[in-house]
Protein backbone atom coordinates (compact mmCIF):
# COMPACT_ATOMS: atom_id res chain seq x y z
CA UNK A 1 0.00 0.00 0.00
CA UNK A 2 1.23 3.41 -1.18
CA UNK A 3 2.34 5.61 1.87
CA UNK A 4 -0.57 8.45 2.65
CA UNK A 5 0.71 11.71 3.01
CA UNK A 6 -0.91 15.33 3.66
CA UNK A 7 -0.74 18.61 1.38
CA UNK A 8 -2.49 21.54 1.46
CA UNK A 9 -6.13 19.99 2.66
CA UNK A 10 -5.94 16.63 0.99
CA UNK A 11 -4.40 13.00 1.73
CA UNK A 12 -3.34 11.54 -1.34
CA UNK A 13 -0.63 8.56 -2.65
CA UNK A 14 2.72 10.11 -1.97
CA UNK A 15 3.98 9.38 -5.46
CA UNK A 16 0.92 12.09 -6.26
CA UNK A 17 1.42 14.63 -4.02
CA UNK A 18 3.27 17.79 -6.10
CA UNK A 19 4.87 21.07 -4.41
CA UNK A 20 5.14 23.71 -6.43
CA UNK A 21 8.31 25.06 -7.88
CA UNK A 22 8.07 28.62 -6.95
CA UNK A 23 7.24 27.63 -3.23
CA UNK A 24 9.39 29.63 -0.69
CA UNK A 25 10.68 26.54 1.41
CA UNK A 26 12.00 25.48 -1.87
CA UNK A 27 13.73 28.23 -2.52
CA UNK A 28 14.84 29.85 1.02
CA UNK A 29 13.83 27.52 3.35
CA UNK A 30 11.40 29.89 4.05
CA UNK A 31 9.32 27.86 6.78
CA UNK A 32 9.32 25.71 10.06
CA UNK A 33 8.21 22.06 11.05
CA UNK A 34 7.63 20.05 13.82
CA UNK A 35 8.13 16.40 14.22
CA UNK A 36 6.24 14.42 17.08
CA UNK A 37 6.68 10.92 17.92
CA UNK A 38 3.82 8.05 17.88
CA UNK A 39 3.67 5.21 20.51
CA UNK A 40 0.67 2.60 19.64
CA UNK A 41 -1.42 4.94 17.40
CA UNK A 42 -0.88 7.85 19.65
CA UNK A 43 0.58 11.39 18.92
CA UNK A 44 3.15 12.39 22.24
CA UNK A 45 3.60 15.58 23.81
CA UNK A 46 1.63 16.56 20.94
CA UNK A 47 0.22 19.79 23.00
CA UNK A 48 3.26 21.22 23.14
CA UNK A 49 4.55 20.09 20.29
CA UNK A 50 1.61 22.82 18.74
CA UNK A 51 2.49 25.04 21.06
CA UNK A 52 6.08 25.46 19.94
CA UNK A 53 4.88 25.25 16.44
CA UNK A 54 2.68 28.38 17.36
CA UNK A 55 5.73 29.97 18.15
CA UNK A 56 7.75 29.16 15.54
CA UNK A 57 5.14 31.03 12.89
CA UNK A 58 4.57 33.28 15.25
CA UNK A 59 8.46 34.59 15.12
CA UNK A 60 8.83 34.13 11.17
CA UNK A 61 5.39 36.17 10.49
CA UNK A 62 3.68 32.95 8.87
CA UNK A 63 0.10 32.57 9.67
CA UNK A 64 -1.00 29.50 11.20
CA UNK A 65 -3.23 28.09 8.89
CA UNK A 66 -4.92 25.40 11.41
CA UNK A 67 -6.67 25.37 15.23
CA UNK A 68 -4.79 22.92 17.60
CA UNK A 69 -7.96 20.46 17.41
CA UNK A 70 -7.74 21.04 13.51
CA UNK A 71 -3.82 20.10 13.84
CA UNK A 72 -4.58 17.31 16.58
CA UNK A 73 -7.05 15.72 14.23
CA UNK A 74 -5.46 16.08 10.59
CA UNK A 75 -2.46 14.34 12.59
CA UNK A 76 -4.44 11.58 13.80
CA UNK A 77 -6.22 10.61 10.38
CA UNK A 78 -2.54 10.56 9.04
CA UNK A 79 -1.52 8.36 11.39
CA UNK A 80 -4.77 6.38 10.70
CA UNK A 81 -4.63 5.68 6.94
CA UNK A 82 -1.34 4.73 6.97
CA UNK A 83 -2.02 1.88 9.75
CA UNK A 84 1.27 3.17 11.62
CA UNK A 85 1.46 2.40 15.30
CA UNK A 86 5.23 3.33 16.35
CA UNK A 87 7.09 6.19 14.49
CA UNK A 88 7.64 9.54 13.60
CA UNK A 89 4.77 12.08 12.23
CA UNK A 90 6.86 15.40 10.27
CA UNK A 91 4.55 18.19 8.95
CA UNK A 92 5.70 21.64 7.92
CA UNK A 93 4.44 24.85 6.84
CA UNK A 94 6.39 27.39 4.67
CA UNK A 95 5.26 30.53 3.42
CA UNK A 96 3.93 29.75 0.40
CA UNK A 97 4.22 29.88 -3.37
CA UNK A 98 5.28 33.51 -4.90
CA UNK A 99 7.93 34.69 -7.56
CA UNK A 100 11.32 34.83 -6.00
CA UNK A 101 11.96 37.80 -4.32
CA UNK A 102 13.33 38.13 -0.89
CA UNK A 103 10.71 40.72 0.54
CA UNK A 104 7.49 38.42 2.11
CA UNK A 105 4.63 38.08 -0.67
CA UNK A 106 1.19 39.67 0.66
CA UNK A 107 -1.22 37.12 -0.57
CA UNK A 108 0.76 34.01 -0.80
CA UNK A 109 -1.34 30.20 0.93
CA UNK A 110 1.37 29.17 3.46
CA UNK A 111 1.61 25.27 1.89
CA UNK A 112 1.19 22.65 5.11
CA UNK A 113 2.66 18.98 4.39
CA UNK A 114 2.70 16.50 6.80
CA UNK A 115 4.08 12.37 6.33
CA UNK A 116 4.86 9.48 8.74
CA UNK A 117 7.81 7.55 9.06
CA UNK A 118 7.23 3.91 10.53
CA UNK A 119 10.26 3.40 13.04
CA UNK A 120 11.09 1.47 16.16
CA UNK A 121 11.36 3.47 19.02
CA UNK A 122 10.27 1.93 22.86
CA UNK A 123 12.16 -0.95 21.64
CA UNK A 124 14.53 0.64 19.73
CA UNK A 125 18.31 -1.29 19.49
CA UNK A 126 20.32 2.08 19.95
CA UNK A 127 18.56 2.36 23.39
CA UNK A 128 19.97 -1.11 24.53
CA UNK A 129 23.43 -0.84 23.48
CA UNK A 130 24.23 3.02 22.80
CA UNK A 131 25.14 5.47 20.22
CA UNK A 132 28.17 7.36 19.62
CA UNK A 133 28.51 11.43 18.99
CA UNK A 134 31.25 13.54 17.52
CA UNK A 135 31.51 16.95 17.84
CA UNK A 136 31.53 19.64 15.70
CA UNK A 137 31.95 23.26 15.40
CA UNK A 138 28.03 25.00 15.56
CA UNK A 139 27.46 26.44 12.28
CA UNK A 140 24.46 27.96 12.48
CA UNK A 141 22.66 30.88 12.52
CA UNK A 142 21.55 32.91 15.57
CA UNK A 143 17.81 31.97 16.32
CA UNK A 144 18.11 28.15 16.73
CA UNK A 145 14.93 28.88 19.29
CA UNK A 146 12.63 28.87 15.75
CA UNK A 147 12.81 25.09 14.12
CA UNK A 148 13.41 26.48 10.46
CA UNK A 149 13.40 24.32 8.01
CA UNK A 150 16.79 25.30 6.69
CA UNK A 151 18.52 22.48 8.08
CA UNK A 152 21.99 22.74 5.79
CA UNK A 153 24.24 23.10 9.07
CA UNK A 154 22.51 19.98 10.28
CA UNK A 155 22.69 18.04 7.62
CA UNK A 156 26.59 18.97 7.29
CA UNK A 157 26.93 18.22 10.45
CA UNK A 158 25.28 14.80 10.83
CA UNK A 159 26.80 13.64 7.52
CA UNK A 160 30.02 14.57 9.26
CA UNK A 161 29.26 12.22 12.38
CA UNK A 162 28.30 9.52 9.82
CA UNK A 163 31.62 9.81 8.13
CA UNK A 164 33.26 9.39 11.55
CA UNK A 165 31.14 6.20 12.19
CA UNK A 166 28.96 7.81 15.12
CA UNK A 167 25.06 8.17 14.54
CA UNK A 168 24.70 11.62 15.64
CA UNK A 169 26.63 14.95 16.27
CA UNK A 170 27.15 17.57 19.07
CA UNK A 171 27.26 21.21 18.36
CA UNK A 172 30.20 23.25 20.20
CA UNK A 173 30.33 26.56 20.36
CA UNK A 174 33.17 28.59 22.12
CA UNK A 175 34.15 25.09 24.09
CA UNK A 176 30.46 24.48 24.92
CA UNK A 177 28.57 22.11 23.22
CA UNK A 178 24.78 23.79 22.18
CA UNK A 179 22.91 20.58 21.18
CA UNK A 180 22.30 17.61 19.02
CA UNK A 181 21.98 17.79 15.60
CA UNK A 182 18.17 16.75 15.96
CA UNK A 183 18.38 16.56 19.79
CA UNK A 184 18.93 18.09 22.86
CA UNK A 185 22.40 17.17 24.66
CA UNK A 186 22.18 15.72 28.58
CA UNK A 187 25.77 14.62 30.76
CA UNK A 188 25.46 13.41 34.17
CA UNK A 189 28.57 14.43 36.62
CA UNK A 190 30.15 11.91 38.25
CA UNK A 191 28.31 13.08 41.30
CA UNK A 192 24.62 11.82 39.64
CA UNK A 193 23.48 15.41 38.84
CA UNK A 194 21.64 15.95 35.43
CA UNK A 195 23.03 18.76 33.14
CA UNK A 196 21.44 20.19 30.10
CA UNK A 197 22.07 23.62 28.88
CA UNK A 198 19.17 26.46 29.83
CA UNK A 199 17.08 27.87 27.21
CA UNK A 200 17.94 30.37 24.88
CA UNK A 201 18.12 31.30 21.09
CA UNK A 202 21.23 29.56 21.16
CA UNK A 203 19.18 26.29 21.32
CA UNK A 204 15.68 24.40 20.11
CA UNK A 205 13.49 24.42 23.07
CA UNK A 206 13.40 20.18 23.03
CA UNK A 207 9.62 19.05 23.78
CA UNK A 208 11.12 15.60 25.00
CA UNK A 209 14.09 17.36 26.79
CA UNK A 210 11.29 19.25 28.39
CA UNK A 211 9.48 16.42 29.74
CA UNK A 212 12.84 14.90 31.23
CA UNK A 213 13.32 17.77 33.11
CA UNK A 214 9.73 17.71 34.50
CA UNK A 215 10.21 13.78 35.22
CA UNK A 216 13.54 14.20 36.99
CA UNK A 217 12.05 16.44 39.27
CA UNK A 218 9.16 14.28 40.07
CA UNK A 219 12.02 11.53 40.27
CA UNK A 220 14.24 13.97 42.68
CA UNK A 221 16.75 13.44 40.13
CA UNK A 222 19.37 16.30 40.73
CA UNK A 223 19.90 18.87 37.91
CA UNK A 224 21.37 21.39 36.51
CA UNK A 225 20.40 23.85 33.54
CA UNK A 226 23.63 24.76 32.61
CA UNK A 227 26.12 25.15 29.76
CA UNK A 228 28.93 22.13 29.59
CA UNK A 229 32.44 21.98 28.44
CA UNK A 230 33.23 19.48 25.45
CA UNK A 231 35.75 18.33 28.31
CA UNK A 232 32.94 17.79 31.38
CA UNK A 233 31.21 15.47 28.66
CA UNK A 234 34.19 13.65 27.93
CA UNK A 235 34.82 12.96 32.22
CA UNK A 236 31.10 12.46 32.79
CA UNK A 237 29.73 9.36 34.31
CA UNK A 238 26.68 9.08 31.70
CA UNK A 239 25.16 10.87 28.76
CA UNK A 240 22.02 10.81 26.77
CA UNK A 241 20.10 12.38 24.22
CA UNK A 242 16.55 13.14 23.59
CA UNK A 243 14.41 13.90 20.87
CA UNK A 244 10.71 13.16 19.70
CA UNK A 245 11.91 10.21 16.93
CA UNK A 246 14.21 8.92 19.82
CA UNK A 247 12.99 9.74 22.98
CA UNK A 248 15.29 8.78 25.19
CA UNK A 249 19.12 7.29 23.64
CA UNK A 250 22.23 6.43 25.87
CA UNK A 251 25.66 8.07 24.53
CA UNK A 252 28.51 5.58 25.05
CA UNK A 253 30.81 7.50 23.04
CA UNK A 254 31.97 10.94 22.35
CA UNK A 255 34.44 11.93 19.12
CA UNK A 256 35.71 8.16 20.51
CA UNK A 257 36.18 8.15 24.05
CA UNK A 258 34.16 6.05 25.72
CA UNK A 259 31.93 7.90 28.40
CA UNK A 260 32.67 6.08 31.55
CA UNK A 261 32.63 2.33 31.11
CA UNK A 262 31.35 2.37 27.39
CA UNK A 263 27.97 1.19 28.63
CA UNK A 264 24.10 2.95 29.07
CA UNK A 265 24.21 4.51 32.55
CA UNK A 266 22.00 3.67 34.97
CA UNK A 267 20.36 7.49 35.39
CA UNK A 268 20.13 7.66 31.33
CA UNK A 269 17.93 4.25 31.61
CA UNK A 270 15.46 4.64 34.32
CA UNK A 271 14.65 8.26 32.64
CA UNK A 272 14.25 6.31 29.67
CA UNK A 273 11.91 3.91 31.48
CA UNK A 274 9.77 6.77 33.33
CA UNK A 275 9.56 8.56 29.95
CA UNK A 276 8.16 5.60 28.35
CA UNK A 277 6.07 5.01 31.48
CA UNK A 278 4.73 8.56 30.67
CA UNK A 279 4.42 8.53 27.24
CA UNK A 280 1.88 5.17 27.77
CA UNK A 281 -0.14 6.90 30.10
CA UNK A 282 -3.86 7.55 29.32
CA UNK A 283 -3.42 11.28 30.62
CA UNK A 284 -0.68 11.53 28.08
CA UNK A 285 -2.81 10.45 25.16
CA UNK A 286 -5.17 13.02 25.72
CA UNK A 287 -2.88 15.66 25.40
Amino acid sequence: MSRIVFLNGSFLPIEEAKVPFMDRGFLFGDGVYEGVGVLDGRLIDNEAHLERLERSLGEVRIPNPYSRAEWTHLQEELVRRNGMTEGFIYFQVTRGVAERDFFFPENAEPTVAMFTQAKAIANAPAAEKGIAVVTVPDMRWQRRDIKSINLLAQVLSKQAAKEAGAQEAWLVEDGFVTEGGSSSAFIVTREGSIVVRPLSQAILPGITRKSLLWLSRESGIALEERRFTVDEAYAAAEAFLTSASNFVLPVVSIDGRPVADGKPGPITQRLRQLYLQMASAPAMAAE
